[in-house]
């Protein structure tokens, strides 16, 4: 296994509130892309909904994934002030979050 050069993945899992509606969430997603726009080392954005038939996703509901080239893309990303503006709009809005940065690592068989 080698782990791959360079690449970092930010991931965010979250539980919106349930008193956030289908169009803020679609709002704060499109504004969550768009940070790739604004911040470089951002290099891109996916997202998706939990459709896991093994039922542990312990009520969260959202994934989002960002890819940067190094920590260091990371660090410069989450102290941005686009990033820093866009996060106090989107915490408020979950009831819980889990974030995890990782260099993901190639299997060769």
């Amino acid at each position: 296994m080698e782990e791959a050069k360079g690449v970092v993945k930010h991931i965010v899992i979250g539980k919106f509130k349930d008193d956030i509606t289908p169009q803020r969430i679609e709002e704060l997603i499109k504004a969550y892309a768009n940070l790739v726009n604004l911040i470089p080392p951002m290099k891109s954005f996916q997202w998706g909904n939990d459709v896991s038939a093994e039922n542990l996703h312990q009520g969260f509901t959202h994934v989002f994934e960002s890819t940067f080239e190094s920590t260091e893309g990371v660090a410069e990303y989450v102290a941005h002030p686009a990033h820093v503006e866009y996060a106090n709009l989107l915490l408020p809005s979950l009831e819980k979050v889990i974030v995890i940065d990782y260099k993901p690592t190639i299997v060769k068989f």
